[in-house]
């Protein structure tokens, strides 16, 4: 009943004309409107681009703000927790390592190279390419070429062959050698044939959609040192994926069938979602919530496109990677258990790496905290001198004048945490509404001031009609007319 009533009370007392707020500062819809609505660089007027201004406008003046209190972020409690997923990433990573070492590799040896145990080869080819635009006589002609060159093909002179005549790009530097590969990377046709070669065996014809191949499969000494490494790759996703099939056995993952209507619409403002107790899987001995999830996602390089990738895929989709993340907190839970952790000197890296990151920001904003204690005398004085140059870097960014400064999602976390930001969605919505009108006037100021071109142009006032062709300009002489006979 009180989180009804505040919530009642927060909807009542909103300000309508208020589409951001950090600290004191407010980012009103009609400056919202303005910034997305008059841009120089013509940003589309858009629901995303309005939402994202607001972003990056609340990030900045919390960046801001802690720079005018000097506020370092040395609470390493703080950190660890607005680098939640991060840090589940370090460890969810370290535990997948140890799984890949519980696989012995037996068959990254010559003999297990040669019987093709892993599907792991290695080759060179020569291709005679075609197309489907080919005639079947221009592809018969190309068919009699490589019979013709097969002929004459040994191990001895293949990648000069190679270099000759083959049509694949960069085959002169390659000589056809197309490395250690797994059976399944390539088209069935070339994968088989490969397969059904003794090492050092040269093909006949191989006919493929890209065209005619000549196939060599390479020896074991040939390959020795990329064939280890890719067989120690595929052995660690055979293990990993071993070990997952008996922790799906196990887990008895279920995913909510409203889940995907969940995570698009938290994923419109993760930023008011990242605490959000919400269910949207249950495996067992847990849940997997909507703010869970979005740590997840925010744990990523590129947070931003995935969430707005995540929008426009169908609901199996997001249902699969719902599942998949659900399968990292089964995996963490098993690294709890093996007691798998994140070494202190890397921590250590971690928060020395975040103070270079708030000082790296500050910079690029202009905020540094020195400058900030050198042109302003106290807190107050500092919070409006920052909300200043922060305000002047957003116009000057829309207008294409300075490149965006990308604030990660752990640092906005924490201070968002550590200070009041709050982007209303209803003053969004207005702001949104507000800057298509404010673009109708200022494309049609534009176009009003564009200067009136000294050629008339076609259907304009004064313009004179254009000539039938054929018709010599005006003030030319009359082209000879040919001479009429009479019959």
């Amino acid at each position: 009943m009180l989180a009804a009533c505040d919530g009642l009370r927060e909807a009542l007392t909103a300000h309508v004309d208020v589409a951001a707020r950090a600290g004191n500062q407010e980012l009103s819809v009609k400056r919202l409107a303005e910034l997305l609505g008059d841009s120089k660089l013509g940003i589309p007027v858009t629901k995303q681009n309005a939402q994202t201004i607001a972003t990056l406008w609340t990030d900045y003046q919390l960046m801001g703000i802690a720079a005018a209190r000097g506020d370092t972020v040395v609470d390493r409690k703080a950190i660890d927790e607005a680098a939640a997923g991060f840090l589940a990433s370090m460890r969810l990573q370290r535990f997948t390592d140890s799984i890949g070492k519980t696989f012995t590799p037996d068959s990254a040896t010559e003999a297990g190279y040669n019987a093709g145990k892993a599907n792991i080869f290695a080759a060179r080819h020569i291709l005679f390419g075609t197309n489907p635009t080919m005639t079947p006589a221009q592809k018969d002609s190309v068919r009699r070429a490589a019979e013709a060159v097969r002929v004459t093909v040994t191990d001895a002179n293949f990648a000069d062959m190679a270099a000759k005549h083959s049509t694949e790009p960069g085959a002169q530097q390659s000589k056809g050698n197309l490395g250690v590969f797994q059976r399944g990377m390539m088209v069935k046709e070339f994968g088989d044939a490969v397969a059904n070669l003794k090492p050092g065996e040269i093909s006949g014809l191989v006919e493929t959609q890209f065209g005619y191949h000549i196939v060599q499969r390479l020896p074991y000494a040939a390959a020795k040192g990329q064939y280890a490494q890719t067989y120690a790759q595929a052995a660690r996703a055979v293990a990993e994926s071993t070990y997952l099939a008996g922790l799906d056995a196990k887990a008895n993952i279920k995913v909510r069938d409203d889940a995907p209507a969940k995570v698009k619409a938290a994923l419109k403002d993760p930023m008011a979602h990242r605490k959000d107790n919400d269910q949207i899987a249950s495996f067992d001995g847990g849940t997997l919530t909507v703010g869970r999830f979005i740590t997840w996602v925010n744990s990523a390089p590129n947070p931003q496109q995935i969430a707005q990738q995540l929008q426009t895929v169908p609901d199996s989709t997001v249902k699969g990677i719902v599942e998949r993340v659900v399968r990292n907190e089964l995996m963490l839970r098993e690294a709890d258990r093996l007691k798998i952790d994140i070494p202190a000197e890397e921590r250590e890296q971690i928060y020395t790496q975040f103070g270079q990151l708030l000082r790296q920001i500050w910079e690029q904003l202009g905020v540094s905290p020195q400058m900030l204690r050198d042109s302003a005398k106290t807190d107050a004085d500092r919070e409006r001198l920052a909300a200043a140059r922060i305000d002047s870097y957003v116009d000057r960014l829309v207008n294409g004048q300075v490149q965006p400064v990308q604030v990660p999602p752990i640092v906005s976390n924490l201070l968002a945490d550590r200070y009041e930001m709050k982007i209303n969605q209803a003053g969004v919505d207005r702001a949104l509404e507000e800057a298509q009108k404010v673009r109708h006037v200022a494309d049609s100021t534009r176009a009003a001031q564009q200067p009136q071109s000294a050629i008339p142009m076609p259907g304009a006032p004064g313009a004179q009609p254009e000539p039938a062709p054929g018709t010599p300009p005006q003030g030319a002489a009359p082209a000879p007319q040919p001479e009429t006979k009479q019959p």
